[in-house]
């Protein structure tokens, strides 16, 4: 049987416990997770692609399904679609965490199909707790001098409130 290889996209900027969950849901659905970090040249990211990438790595390396199966951690900058095929995935993972999600993640998954009918999408729901949580939120928070415990790992919260000291230093 071919090994089931699904692809969780997003930019990670940074990482948090909502895409976490997402991660450990997801990785048993499939015999391998590549877990793609965009580039996305239509947010301006508080950490480089190289960095999201490392941090991405060190928060999953412990990760797998029960038979095994694995998360890689590859950076690209590409269509969704292309990174997909490059990585034989049969799946693109997206995690949705309310309703105006839906209506975003929806109309991609069309287009996507369009571009690929061979790949299917598949939305996992976040956990209810889990569910506020977003990047955007998580940076405004930390640069305002608010807690960000409670929404990403510990050593992501060290890397974030490290980020926000350079930047007001600089």
């Amino acid at each position: 049987m071919a090994e089931r290889i699904g692809v969780y996209p997003g930019t990670f900027d940074p990482i948090t416990k909502g895409h976490l969950d997402i991660i450990r849901r997801g990785i048993k659905l499939v015999d391998r997770l590549v877990v793609g970090v965009a580039t996305n040249p239509g947010k301006s990211p508080m950490f480089s692609l190289e960095d999201r990438v490392e941090i991405v790595k060190r928060e999953t390396d412990h990760l797998t399904n029960a038979d095994g199966g694995h998360i890689e951690v590859v950076s690209f900058d590409s269509l969704l679609m292309d990174f997909a095929v490059s990585q034989d995935a049969m799946v693109i993972i997206r995690g949705l965490r309310a309703v105006s999600d839906f209506e975003y993640e929806f109309q991609m998954a069309g287009m996507n199909q369009r571009l690929n009918p061979a790949i299917e999408t598949v939305f996992l729901m976040a956990d209810a707790a889990l569910q506020p949580i977003a990047s955007r939120l998580v940076k405004e928070i930390a640069l305002y001098g608010g807690a960000i415990a409670d929404f990403v790992p510990p050593r992501v919260a060290q890397d974030v409130l490290g980020k926000v000291k350079a930047l007001k230093k600089g």
